[in-house]
């Protein structure tokens, strides 16, 4: 079951960092789902996979309650086996076409295209739900080789019938302008989990789209 299958695609993604504790990862992803966050996407490089299940399957929970979806990076067996409500693929992943085949229509289905208005020209007639731009500033989770210019914002917005997420980076401050162009949603990692204050930060970021999102939990 895909959470939310009606709701628009805006607002914060908030994408997990390479934490192994647990409970830590929860907590603060608690806190940013409280205060608005729109979207989860789980994702840790270096996890074992026991490690992978045990926190892909509590964020899970974590999600259900406040009713937003949780995406899995990468691993489709893991998507399936745990019903999650989808994937995000990296230029290096399954191709979107099989994701969708294996998943289904109801799902989530992300695809990463960097700079590159062809790949996401692609992952719309494979399937895709929405597609990810970026890096479009420094981060310090990727090393970008490249700069995805802001201006393809516009470009995307008048050729690819898709939600946009930004990646690379992101600040309330920086993704600001990009929003004002017309991005669904901005990712962010570092600007939440590195928060002194994640609540504020996930807030900054709601902020840019003009919403203060409720909680839902019980």
């Amino acid at each position: 079951m895909t959470i939310l299958k009606n709701r628009p695609m805006q607002g914060l993604y908030l994408v997990t960092p390479d934490w192994d504790d647990t409970d830590c990862l929860l907590a603060v992803t608690g806190t940013a789902l409280a205060a608005g966050a729109a979207l989860v996407q789980y994702r840790h490089k270096s996890a074992s996979p026991s490690l992978r299940v045990q926190q892909a399957t509590a964020l899970l929970a974590l999600c259900r309650r406040y009713g937003r979806p949780l995406v899995i990076n990468d691993h489709l067996d893991l998507c399936r086996d745990l019903d999650a409500d989808g994937v995000h693929l990296g230029g290096t992943d399954a191709p979107v076409a099989r994701a969708r085949a294996l998943l289904g229509p109801g799902k989530i289905v992300g695809a990463s295209c960097y700079g590159e208005l062809k790949l996401a020209e692609a992952a719309e007639q494979a399937g895709a739900s929405y597609v990810a731009f970026g890096g479009f500033y420094p981060s310090p989770v990727k090393k970008y080789t490249f700069v995805t210019p802001p201006e393809l914002i516009d470009v995307w917005r008048s050729r690819v019938a898709l939600p946009m997420v930004v990646i690379g980076g992101m600040t309330p401050h920086n993704a600001a302008p990009l929003v004002a162009r017309g991005a669904s949603m901005v990712a962010a990692i570092t600007s939440v989990y590195g928060a002194d204050d994640p609540d504020a930060a996930v807030r900054a970021f709601c902020a840019l789209f003009g919403r203060d999102e409720p909680t839902m939990a019980e």
